[in-house]
């Protein structure tokens, strides 16, 4: 049986934002799902653009997600190969070189729209001579394209359906630029055949890419992988997230709080018509994860959801899941079960677990009434002493209401402002254990 590989492919010349990170998600969950490999694959032949600080940060927010990879490739290290294989296409006449520059090319484009043609390459290159093309690369640098077949280009895909391109009203694309840089068409070709990739799954702007390289796949082995395009997800506006549209990116939302449970399910469940499902383990979501859920519609992102849903993970966290942060922010171990049982549904992020704690360790500004100056005096002098348990803030209560004669919200209201600052937050039979300070009046 065909083992199962998929691989994400990001070029590393910005961050990671939540429209390439869907794609990272839905190939991870595939291969979780069939027991298969999954593929970092870094995409990094634009060697001014690429550089190591996004590698670096493309794997930490990778690994914070939850996404783990079989094996690391490189692009980088491997034109040797791609070389190889262009230099076989060029023998072979399916890859022909040109020499028009940009400014030649974009006058071009715009003289077929003025004209009503449609704006694809015309071939001129395949029109030189041998002698032509000497004289041409005293002057310029070159470039090669390849040689489409014009011919309708059929697959089924997992998500889109029957998919058909006319290959007749497409640019033959370009395989290496003047400047010797390979580009993704044909490098990312030869990395699916040479890694036995099974699936490519990638967003549906990439349809009439597919169809370009299901040709020269054809052309190198005679086949090619399986594809699925998914939908797109666009902003309130209907923009499509993208690094160069200053979108959401994952560091951004790491440091805003955001729960990265709260990212992938949010992910995962945009667009399949299902109810949405939260869970802060990624390849939970893999047994049921299936591609015939999901279209190719753009699909509306809205960031407060995601805010909304960050908050519900949180809460969700088993204690073994936050003891390391609750760590790092000086709780102690045997205090971390009981704290959070206490603070898990009044936190919105983590880091307001550090603030709650200082609370708890050195107290704060009290909110007082003028007229509860007395009652809150009296109040303080019957506070019971440390260690303290659930039952301490009844008795306290208890005593006060019976000292005072106060009850109900103008008993337990002006003590929760005095002690905490707040007219909200926790319940106080399980914050008041952990209150260590009290200012007296």
């Amino acid at each position: 049986m065909k083992k199962n590989i998929l691989r994400f492919a990001p070029s590393p010349t910005g961050y990671l934002h939540l429209g390439n990170v869907r794609t990272a998600i839905f190939n991870f969950l595939l291969a979780k799902k069939n027991n298969g490999e999954f593929i970092l694959r870094l995409d990094d032949t634009d060697q001014e653009r690429s550089n190591q600080h996004y590698i670096d940060q493309i794997k930490y927010d990778l690994e914070w997600l939850g996404i783990c990879w079989d094996r690391v490739e490189q692009q980088s290290k491997r034109l040797d190969r791609y070389k190889d294989i262009l230099n076989c296409l060029i023998k072979n006449g399916n890859v022909y070189e040109c020499f028009e520059t940009t400014i030649e090319l974009d006058l071009k484009r715009k003289k077929q729209l003025n004209s009503g043609q449609p704006p694809i390459y015309d071939r001129q290159s395949l029109k030189l001579s041998d002698r032509d093309k000497t004289e041409l690369r005293k002057k310029v640098s070159s470039y090669f394209r390849f040689h489409l077949s014009g011919n309708k280009v059929t697959w089924k895909d997992k998500i889109a359906g029957d998919v058909e391109v006319q290959t007749n009203v497409v640019s033959d694309p370009i395989l290496i630029k003047a400047n010797g840089q390979f580009l993704y068409t044909i490098a990312s070709v030869i990395d699916d055949i040479d890694f036995k990739i099974s699936e490519v799954v990638r967003g549906v702007d990439h349809l009439t890419n597919t169809a370009v390289q299901i040709e020269i796949f054809k052309t190198l082995v005679g086949s090619n992988p399986e594809f699925a395009h998914h939908s797109l997800i666009v902003n309130s506006s209907g923009e499509n997230f993208s690094k160069r549209a200053n979108s959401l990116s994952i560091k951004e939302l790491r440091e805003k709080g955001v729960e990265p449970g709260a990212i992938f399910s949010i992910l995962v469940n945009l667009g399949n018509g299902k109810r949405m499902e939260i869970k802060n383990d990624l390849p939970d979501f893999a047994k049921d994860f299936d591609l015939k859920a999901f279209n190719t519609s753009p699909t509306k992102f809205n960031t407060d959801d995601l805010y909304a849903l960050s908050r519900v993970a949180l809460s969700k966290l088993d204690i073994v899941d936050i003891s390391a942060f609750m760590s790092e922010i000086g709780i102690p171990g045997e205090k971390q079960e009981n704290f959070w049982d206490m603070a898990r549904d009044n936190v919105q992020k983590r880091s307001e677990l550090n603030s709650l704690w200082n609370l708890c360790q050195k107290g704060t500004t009290p909110l007082m009434l003028s007229e509860d100056k007395d009652f809150i005096r009296l109040a303080i002098s019957l506070l019971p002493e440390h260690p303290r348990d659930e039952k301490s803030w009844k008795l306290w209560t208890d005593k006060v209401k019976e000292t005072t004669g106060r009850s109900g919200k103008d008993l337990y209201m002006p003590l929760r402002m005095y002690l905490t600052g707040s007219k909200k937050g926790p319940d106080m039979h399980k914050l008041f254990p952990f209150l260590e300070k009290a200012k007296k009046l």
